[in-house]
């Protein structure tokens, strides 16, 4: 079987996790088409958890179905990390507002513990494991910001710049300053400040932002 036994997640889901990690680390490139047929068996399921996975991706802009001639990808263009970077400034500035009000203890543990395996990365060349750990620390704060609604819709902006964000990390000087940019937001969540959470979160934001042009 191509995904593991005993997983709970459903095979909708596995598929569509699948297809679209694939779309955002390039696999699966723009203007590629989707054939049902060949993806059930390239991924050993049938055909209704393909076409359920392709209906969800459309709905998120990352493929087209196209009247007699199926579906095609159309994956994330430079205006649209532009745009998702600006959207995710403002809005992850509020969740680590509310972040720095609402923390638990284990969360703060835990976003520290992030930030010290940073701190061990930065410097190593491991642009991989810093932006494994990026990603990690931004879902943290999403859990911490206690809003259901608004971890939803960052966690899907953050996993759309995986690549960009993965990209500037071997940025010489990137590495450095995101972990000083880092330590500064997880310093004002654990000391309840949430406008300077806030405000280090925004320029975080923006200077990763900045670091993919």
């Amino acid at each position: 079987m191509f995904f593991e036994a005993g997983d709970k997640q459903s095979l909708t889901s596995k598929v569509y996790d699948h297809i679209r990690n694939g779309i955002l680390d390039g696999s699966y490139k723009d203007g590629d088409y989707l054939v049902e047929t060949r993806l059930a068996e390239k991924l050993q399921v049938s055909r209704t958890p393909i076409r359920e996975a392709l209906k969800q991706l459309e709905l998120e802009g990352l493929v087209l179905s196209m009247p007699n001639r199926g579906v095609v990808v159309q994956a994330i263009s430079e205006n649209d990390i532009d745009d998702i970077y600006i959207i995710r400034q403002m809005l992850e500035g509020l969740a680590a507002y509310w972040a720095a009000q609402r923390r638990t203890q284990e969360q703060l543990d835990a976003l520290a513990e992030k930030v010290d395996l940073m701190d061990f990365y930065t410097g190593r060349g491991g642009a991989a494991q810093l932006s494994r750990l990026d990603n990690e620390f931004h879902e943290l704060i999403y859990r911490a910001c206690a809003s259901r609604m608004l971890s939803h819709i960052l966690a899907s902006l953050h996993q759309n710049t995986r690549r960009a964000r993965t990209s500037s990390l071997t940025i010489p000087s990137r590495p450095n300053d995101s972990l000083k940019e880092h330590r500064a937001v997880f310093a004002a969540i654990e000391a309840g400040d949430p406008e300077a959470a806030k405000d280090a979160m925004e320029k975080h934001v923006k200077n990763a932002h900045s670091a993919t042009m």
